[in-house]
C-alpha cells in the first residue's frame, strides 16, 4: 500500500547484542535536514531498505553485512522484535516510513564500514556499543525511541512473543 503523501518504504534492523547486552549503534550525520528536531547528530541500529523480492530477515542480514562486515544469515535473526511507523519527508525519500527490528547477541567486534553504499558513507560518524542504561538519557537523539526498555527486555529474558511497536521519532509536523 503507497501512502498517498509519498511512497512507503520498508526497512529492517538489527539490535546487535553484546554479553553484556549493550547495543551497537551507527552515529550518522543529519547533514542539516531536521537538525532542530534532532540535533546535528543521531544513532541508529544498522539496517536500511528492504529490496524487491527481499524478505525482512535477508535485508537485515544484507546490511549488517554491507554496514558492519557482519556475516549473518537470515535464520539466525528470528523474528522481527520492534517496529517504528510513521510519515516522514527527508528529502531523498518521503511518504509513509516502516523500520522492523530483529535481535542478534554477538560477540563485541570492531565493524568494518568498507562495504556501506557511497550514500550511506556520506552520512555515517561513527559507532559504538551502548550500555542499556547509557540510553535512557543519551544526551543526542536515538532511533528507535524507547529502546532503553526493550533492550532492558532483552537482557532480562523477556522477547517479545510480537513485534513490539516503538514511538515513532518525527513529530506531528510531519506526520
Amino acid at each position: 500500500m503507497t501512502d498517498p503523501r509519498g511512497e512507503e518504504r520498508r526497512a529492517a534492523r538489527v539490535l546487535l547484542l553484546d554479553g553484556d547486552f549493550r547495543v551497537l549503534l551507527l552515529r550518522f550525520a543529519f547533514a542539516g535536514r531536521h537538525v532542530s528536531e534532532f540535533g546535528e547528530y543521531g544513532w541508529c541500529a544498522p539496517g536500511g531498505g528492504v529490496e524487491p523480492g527481499e524478505s525482512l530477515a535477508e535485508a537485515a542480514a544484507r546490511e549488517v553485512g554491507e554496514e558492519l562486515g557482519l556475516a549473518v544469515a537470515p535464520a539466525d535473526l528470528g523474528p522481527p522484535v520492534a517496529y517504528i511507523a510513521g510519515f516522514a519527508d527527508l528529502g531523498w525519500a518521503r511518504g509513509l516510513f516502516r523500520d522492523y527490528f530483529f535481535v542478534l547477541r554477538v560477540a563485541a567486534f570492531q565493524p568494518d564500514t568498507g562495504g556501506m553504499l557511497e550514500g550511506e558513507a556520506a552520512f555515517h560518524a561513527g559507532h559504538r556499543w551502548w550500555a542499556p542504561a547509557e540510553l535512557v538519557t543519551p544526551g543526542e537523539t536515538v532511533i528507535p525511541y524507547g529502546l532503553a526498555g526493550l533492550v532492558t527486555e532483552l537482557a532480562a529474558g523477556r522477547r517479545p512473543v510480537h513485534a513490539v511497536e516503538l514511538p515513532w521519532h518525527h513529530g506531528p509536523a510531519d506526520r
